[in-house]
């Protein structure tokens, strides 16, 4: 099995050294490249005043933090939501040096690459589209996935979006199908809730069978693809 997460976050500034905190998590979860349902989203009170020029990005203002937990008070299940998955994240450096200076200044020894295998899927995507623009929003349209919705930047949506951007990337197939109901925590809770996208049950495909004379064109094709390449038709059975 393998488990991925998602993860975007919102702070505010640009430098975790002068002082910035994280002000938002967003995680989506990924098992075996599948949606499972389970995601986690956190609003976090930083303790200082967020940048104008960063509620300009996000929207996020001091008054909506103000009652919200400080990252002590959620960081048990932050991290337990992410141990051991590998952690999908697109220009990883920013927000792992976000979460990784929140950790530090609650003295804990753990840091993310301790406890998670990090992807850059900015990197992945500069190596597969090298010249181009490689942001989120510019994946999306290269991918055909829809973020009308990303007026402002917010976490769980960006997460969301990466994860769709993310699967079409590496390999594109993507099943948007959630593997069945989870617990949602409710308020107070650790975050960790349901995302309702897709119908989780999907009716069986349709099998349709060939017809006899199907068959014997078939056959009747393969026998003369034989002839023409001297007996190397590997789809003839043997006779």
């Amino acid at each position: 099995m393998t488990r991925q997460v998602v993860l975007d976050t919102e702070t505010t500034g640009l430098e975790p050294s002068q002082g910035h905190r994280i002000i938002e998590i967003g995680c989506v979860e990924l098992v075996n490249r599948r949606l499972t349902g389970r995601h986690y989203h956190q609003y976090i009170n930083p303790e200082r005043e967020v940048e104008a020029g960063a509620i300009e990005v996000h929207g996020i203002t001091n008054e909506f933090l103000a009652d919200k937990p400080v990252f002590a008070a959620i960081a048990d299940d932050f991290m337990d939501f992410i141990r051991g998955a590998e952690l999908v994240i697109h220009n990883a450096p920013f927000d792992v040096g976000f979460i990784d200076h929140e950790l530090k200044l609650l003295q804990r020894d753990e840091r993310t690459a301790d406890s998670c295998r990090v992807i850059d899927s900015l990197v992945m995507a500069r190596q597969k589209h090298p010249g181009q623009r490689n942001s989120l929003d510019a994946l999306c349209s290269r991918y055909g996935v829809d973020n009308s919705q990303r007026d402002l930047h917010g976490a769980l949506l960006d997460a969301e979006i990466l994860a769709d951007v993310y699967l079409l990337m590496t390999g594109g197939q993507t099943d948007l199908a959630l593997a069945g109901d989870s617990a949602n925590s409710g308020e107070g809770g650790s975050g960790v809730t349901e995302i309702r996208r897709v119908a989780a049950q999907r009716p069986a495909l349709k099998v349709l069978r060939a017809s006899d004379d199907e068959l014997a064109n078939h056959q009747q094709q393969l026998q003369a693809i034989d002839k023409a390449s001297g007996g190397q038709c590997r789809w003839l059975e043997p006779s």
